[in-house]
């Protein structure tokens, strides 16, 4: 198994790809995909952190470490009441690996349970990787599956794990997530917009592996989807250092979530008036929630961020930061289910 990752924490459906894959720079890979080529077939260069935004993160994961475990707990607790002991976790890499290690440890913290745990990919317009499910599949039944993630941002790829589960029957399509603020989740810790502190790295919080990559002269027919492992930045991994701090703040919840109160899919309108209100009529280049806008100034190529309050240092400093360090401008925007949103710059305008 290639990944930091503890081999009792997860199993990992990727082939590895490191040294197959030139990656591109942030501004080469945007006006690819602006062009047409499909983000799965390239992956951008990942550097370590610096001093200044590690500083950040370690100062999230202080202020939010607890209200994540929490929000693991709700979720955690969610899957025992439907799947039980032969539930299966069934993550979406890469953001979703460390959110099933820790719904699976809070398992097994409480209830002394030892669930499955597999992470595969799922591609936005390409699809779930069909060699990976037919392989829990030849080991699971098709009901005890629960698919993670970490939270929503549009649901865009909730949408697309609905359109893939058609093919399975008896296979529950709904996510389990820790925040769902677009109101598209099965199952959530909460639906407030709050920063996981895991959303604020890229491959140094995530077992060291790239986002994956599909494309057919490395992917074969036969090969679950591809990731790199970034060995070069092994000093820099906090993945398990991540994992323990929330697993330490692991507490038995005082209440359910609360009754639906929002309409499915909520927060999609919020990002169509985001687009008439800034005259971006293509919504993929409008990513909505801390955890989205987070991934826009680390792998993208932002034109601005929006905020609720610019003088919420506590629950975006981190974002503040990277803006900074990378030149983006903030602008508060009445921003109602979330926090933050990052607006990606249009290639044919530079």
């Amino acid at each position: 198994m290639f990944s930091t990752y503890r081999p009792d924490d997860v199993t990992v459906l990727l082939k590895d790809v490191t040294g197959l894959v030139t990656p591109l720079g942030t501004l080469e890979r945007e006006r690819l995909i602006q062009s047409g080529a499909h983000y799965s077939e390239m992956l951008p260069v990942e550097y370590a952190p610096s001093e200044a935004y590690l500083r950040a993160y370690y100062d999230a994961l202080e202020r939010y470490g607890q209200i994540t475990a929490d929000a693991v707990a709700r979720a955690a607790e969610w899957i025992w009441r439907e799947k039980g002991r032969t539930g299966t976790l069934v993550s979406l890499a890469r953001a979703g690996t460390p959110v099933g290690i820790l719904l699976r440890r809070y398992l097994r913290w409480r209830y002394q349970a030892d669930l499955p745990h597999y992470t595969i990919s799922i591609i936005r317009d390409r699809g779930i990787d069909r060699n990976a499910m037919d392989y829990i599949l030849a080991r699971r039944r098709p009901g005890s599956i629960q698919f993670v993630d970490g939270w929503t941002g549009k649901g865009a790829i909730q949408r697309q794990l609905n359109a893939a589960m058609e093919d399975y029957p008896g296979v529950d399509p709904s996510l389990a997530v820790l925040s769902d603020p677009a109101c598209v989740a099965g199952k959530y810790g909460t639906r407030d917009d709050f920063l996981i502190a895991s959303s604020c790295l890229n491959s140094t919080i995530s077992g060291l592996l790239s986002r994956t990559f599909l494309r057919t002269d490395i992917i074969g027919a036969q090969d679950f989807h591809g990731a790199v492992f970034y060995r070069e930045l092994r000093d820099q991994d906090l993945t398990n250092s991540f994992i323990g701090a929330i697993e330490r703040r692991f507490r038995v919840p005082a209440a359910d979530c609360g009754e639906e109160t929002e309409p499915w899919g909520a927060g999609l309108e919020e990002v169509r008036e985001i687009g008439r209100a800034f005259g971006v009529d293509d919504i993929h280049l409008i990513k909505p929630s801390i955890g989205e806008a987070t991934r826009v100034l680390l792998r993208r190529a932002p034109w601005k961020i929006l905020v609720s309050d610019r003088t919420d240092q506590a629950r975006l400093g981190h974002l503040f930061q990277l803006a900074r360090e990378k030149g983006v401008p903030v602008e508060e925007y009445p921003l109602r289910r979330y926090r933050a949103c990052g607006i990606i710059r249009k290639m044919a305008d530079t």
